[in-house]
C-alpha cells in the first residue's frame, strides 16, 4: 500500500516538476533544498511532504516501462 497524500501536495509538486524538470533528482535532500528555493512555503513539514512526493514521482517517471 502506498501513501495517501492530499491533492494540494500533489498539485504543487507536479507543477514544480513541470516548471523546473531539470532542477529535481531522485534524492530527497536535494529536492528539499530545491522546493525551499523555488516555492514560497513557510512550513517545513509541508516542504518536506512536497519534496517527498517529488522524489517518489520522479522515481516513477524514470522507471522503465
Amino acid at each position: 500500500m502506498g501513501n495517501i497524500r492530499p491533492t494540494y501536495i500533489k498539485r504543487v509538486a507536479i507543477d514544480l516538476l513541470e516548471r523546473y524538470p531539470d532542477k529535481f533528482t531522485d534524492d530527497f535532500e536535494h529536492n528539499k533544498e530545491m522546493v525551499a528555493e523555488l516555492a514560497s512555503i513557510q512550513s517545513s513539514r509541508l516542504k518536506n511532504r512536497i519534496a517527498g512526493y517529488v522524489t517518489s514521482y520522479k522515481k516513477v517517471l524514470e522507471r522503465p516501462t
